[in-house]
């Protein structure tokens, strides 16, 4: 493979007279779009490591001016920049010119051949979706792009120029950025700081902070979230504030191509129309991006053209987003026609049944408050809310993970106040955050499927690691674990494989009661079918099953019976099947508008 050569220079832009850098502008002056607040204006040399401590005399010569700010982006039509002079809006990707260009890309690791003759194409300005199974090769096809591995075969053609990324910094300076779906931020850093990690402007062997939050409040200002202060530390900001500081650190390094890994998967609904209203903006700029989901709802609304991936081949190239049915789309990625597959029913709770489960006016301050349910034998009770609805902290007090302030959660008739309490009375729990809160991602898949039951393994100080392996295996046959090897450290699967040893821990263990907390966040349409049925057969089989979704087809498709929280409390509870999309929708968003954390 040819290595990158030099991204071609960007042309120059015009310069204007601009204040000295520390002249403050006048509170009553016209700004313009990417205008900072009066505290963040007048950069200059900051020579001391506090971040809001006030800049001593500056003995050296000021630094260079300013830029003046980038004139306001051309008007949207469509998600493109209308023509002045010709108002009808671009007739399609067709006609804007190649960036990308992926011509039978090879990428093999050790009894693996992850992409298998990979083709891609990327226009400018164009949202190109890339959609496939968890294991179909979209993560390492986004780590050859992004410097984290170097393609065996194939050509990558960037800017017309032959292009082979060795290293992540590699791929942002020739303005190829990454978002991945866990969001790579340092939490004690503030915004600004992530935004220029790694390329600090600097004078003298000193970071200017200010000149960095002045740059960081124009991207922020340009991104469409001006009220983020650029001081503030990213600890501070939700998932959707923390997902606008990984777009700023993009186009810091002046992206021309933006990589989004499932970008809407911890967002809520109205996070996710202002997602959709950014990458509008960033297109109308010419900015490419790919984006990468599993709804294929998105794909519909935001989509331009899209690639599909299967087992690490491209199975379609470049079909209209918009125009291709969802059943083309889905027998691509899997062979199968549609997108939600939904087991039958075979069996529920019966009426006189002493409940399995019962929550009794449970609270935790600021979280969530007198929250009351309960979960019958072979019974599936879905949960519908939005992210900041307190439904997984409350599923993590259930579990005992969590101290509640009051009330009380029993199984059996049981108390339960702690995990040890609760994995004892037969409780198993899938949560939303795998990789920190459920998996040890250096250990093998077999170690992590057997974690629960690890006791049945040991004998007299010994442990039986052929039992293990064995035991785990047969459960990766059910789950259709992709690859199949049971020894394979669980860091190399991909996020949807690994939810399916996260919840093939508790089929091994005994599990009366399962609580999960988005089961099939990051699981595509094939590996998600699967995982309906096994939920579906742990429930027929007797196991009580809570379940929390953001995907409100999912939570009426596999529930019972469905409860509707919002802002902490419980608002609305009925049987699935009195229930449709619209009514959940319109309960969980009441409200919702309002909410949210000032930035």
């Amino acid at each position: 493979m040819t290595t990158a050569n030099a991204r071609p220079p960007t042309p120059a832009q015009p310069t204007s007279a601009t204040p000295p850098p520390d002249a403050a502008l006048p509170l009553d002056a016209a700004p313009a779009l990417d205008q900072a607040p009066a505290l963040d204006a007048a950069p200059a040399l900051d020579q001391t490591p506090a971040l809001d401590a006030a800049p001593a005399p500056d003995p050296t010569p000021p630094p260079d001016p300013i830029p003046p700010p980038d004139p306001a982006p051309p008007p949207i039509h469509d998600g493109h920049p209308a023509d002045p002079v010709n108002p009808d809006p671009d007739p399609g990707p067709e006609n804007r010119p190649v960036v990308l260009q992926l011509t039978d890309v090879v990428k093999t690791f050790p009894g693996v051949r992850a992409l298998d003759g990979v083709q891609l194409e990327v226009r400018a300005g164009e949202v190109h979706c890339l959609l496939g199974q968890n294991g179909a090769g979209k993560s390492t096809l986004i780590k050859v792009l992004a410097g984290v591995h170097l393609a065996d075969e194939g050509s990558i053609s960037w800017l017309g120029e032959p292009f082979a990324p060795t290293s992540p910094q590699a791929a942002m300076r020739a303005g190829i950025a990454t978002i991945y779906q866990e969001l790579d931020l340092v939490d004690e850093l503030s915004v600004a700081e992530n935004a220029f990690l790694g390329h600090e402007p600097h004078l003298l062997g000193f970071n200017r902070r200010r000149l960095m939050a002045y740059e960081t409040k124009k991207i922020l200002t340009r991104l469409g979230h001006p009220e983020i202060a650029a001081r503030r530390l990213v600890r501070t900001l939700p998932a959707a504030g923390k997902q606008v500081v990984s777009m700023a650190r993009a186009l810091s390094h002046d992206a021309r191509l933006i990589v989004m890994d499932e970008p809407s998967a911890v967002l809520a609904h109205d996070e996710v129309a202002n997602l959709f209203r950014i990458i509008r903006e960033l297109t109308a700029q010419g900015i490419a991006v790919i984006y990468i989901s599993h709804r294929l709802e998105e794909i519909r609304e935001i989509g331009d053209r899209v690639t599909v991936l299967k087992d690490g081949r491209t199975t379609a190239a470049n079909l209209p987003a918009r125009g291709t049915p969802t059943r083309d789309l889905v027998s691509r990625m899997t062979g199968r026609t549609i997108e939600y597959v939904f087991p039958q029913r075979t069996a529920g709770r019966q009426e006189h049944d002493q409940p399995l489960l019962e929550v009794a006016d449970l609270t935790r301050e600021g979280e969530f408050a007198d929250v009351s349910l309960n979960v019958h034998k072979g019974e599936i009770v879905g949960i519908a809310g939005l992210v900041g609805s307190g439904r997984s902290e409350l599923l993590e007090t259930i579990f005992g993970a969590r101290r509640a302030d009051s009330g009380t959660v029993t199984v059996r008739g049981r108390r339960v106040t702690s995990v040890g309490a609760a994995v004892k009375a037969g409780i198993g729990m899938a949560p939303e955050e795998r990789k920190s809160q459920a998996l040890l991602l250096d250990e093998p898949v077999y170690r992590n499927m057997t974690l629960a039951s690890f006791a049945g393994f040991a004998h007299v100080g010994f442990t039986n690691t052929a039992g293990e392996k064995a035991a785990a295996g047969a459960v990766a046959d059910q789950l259709e674990l992709r690859p199949r090897d049971v020894a394979r450290p669980v860091r190399t699967l991909s996020g949807g494989n690994q939810q399916k040893v996260v919840v093939g821990r508790w089929l091994l263990g005994g599990t009366r009661l399962l609580l999960l907390d988005e089961p099939t966040r990051g699981v595509d349409v094939g590996a998600r079918a699967e995982l309906y049925q096994v939920i579906h057969d742990l429930a027929a089989g007797g196991v009580g099953v809570l379940l929390v979704s953001s995907e409100v087809p999912e939570v009426l498709g596999l529930s019972d019976r469905v409860l509707v929280m919002r802002e902490g409390r419980m608002v609305h509870e009925a049987p699935a099947a009195e229930l449709d999309e619209a009514t959940v929708l319109d309960l969980v968003m009441a409200g919702s508008l309002l909410e949210g954390e000032p930035a």
